[in-house]
């Protein structure tokens, strides 16, 4: 059963188009993952499914709700996480709590209810009375992800709700995400760290408005990168890139942090083609292996096939 169904979704911004005839259907539990750079639609996309922002085209329901003609119907029946920290930070935790129990309209019994489940997994039980600001980026999150689900919402979206928060953070965030999936909640999250992607049952990959890409992380590797990969740690990995991205062998290649992707043809014969070529430019090779191709792998690799097609 699928609780979101897009078909062409499209929203202009006078000659900007911004989302550009997107489809995608979501199915209930499901963790959704909604990937691209900053700047790709990603949050413009959202705000149309949160019927906070109606479509040029296209249309999108939201647990059976029309997003242009039932707006009011699709924000009752959501929890919305936005990219900013959408709390009152002047507010301590439990004013902020009450806030969003009251604007939500729920009981006194259901509000003290559902506040102490918050608390708790905000981890934030003793601190009912800190003030909002004075809480680590973590924290925050938390507790917004909280008081986004305080009336038990059967389908969130989260925009960038990572975004500024510590790795370790960052997986304990995605824990209690995991934890509303399997009550059956329906999650889609937009991200750009994509590693978090791993995370989701299912992807899109959008760029400039388009999608690129779908599928589970699983399937986007398998049917995106059919050639192996080696890391090649080096001495000047800017020139190294430089010198092999000439090979006819080096099908693509890519910087990563302080190493080298590089898709090949033949995994042997490129470790000796990548030594032999370094060593002749002096370039000290410290280690070159295959690795699992990431998701980022994949997101790169598309990004590089649109550019070859403008």
């Amino acid at each position: 059963m699928n609780t979101i169904e897009v078909e062409n979704l499209t929203k202009r911004f006078g000659d900007f188009t911004a989302v550009d005839r997107i489809s995608f259907d979501v199915k209930q539990g499901e963790i959704f993952g909604f990937l691209g750079a900053n700047g790709a639609g990603k949050s413009t996309t959202i705000r149309m499914l949160c019927g906070l922002l109606s479509s040029t085209e296209g249309i999108a329901r939201v647990g059976g709700f029309d997003i242009n003609k039932e707006p009011n119907k699709v924000k009752e029946n959501i929890g919305y996480m936005s990219q900013k920290f959408s709390l009152y930070e002047d507010l301590t935790v439990e004013e902020n709590i009450d806030f969003f129990g009251r604007v939500y309209g729920l009981s006194d019994s259901d509000l003290n209810d559902r506040k102490k489940w918050v608390l708790d997994i905000a981890n934030l039980n003793g601190r009912e009375n800190s003030i909002t600001q004075t809480l680590s980026g973590g924290w925050k999150q938390r507790l917004a992800l909280g008081c986004a689900v305080l009336h038990r919402p059967r389908i969130i979206f989260l925009d960038e709700p990572t975004s500024g928060v510590d790795p370790v953070m960052r997986r304990k965030f995605w824990e209690l995400i995991n934890d509303l999936s399997a009550e059956g909640v329906t999650v889609l999250v937009t991200t750009h760290f994509l590693e978090e992607a791993e995370y989701c049952n299912d992807i899109i990959l959008i760029n400039a408005g388009k999608i690129i890409a779908g599928g589970s992380p699983k399937e986007l590797k398998q049917n995106y990168i059919k050639h192996p990969i080696l890391e090649v740690q080096c001495s000047d990995v800017v020139e190294a890139m430089e010198k092999i991205e000439t090979q006819s062998w080096a099908v693509e290649t890519s910087i990563f942090g302080t190493s080298i992707h590089v898709n090949v043809e033949d995994e042997e014969s490129a470790k000796a083609n990548i030594r032999s070529l370094l060593s002749s430019h002096r370039i000290d090779v410290v280690n070159i292996e295959r690795i699992t191709p990431s998701l980022e792998d994949v997101f790169i690799y598309l990004l590089e096939q649109q550019t070859k097609k403008t």
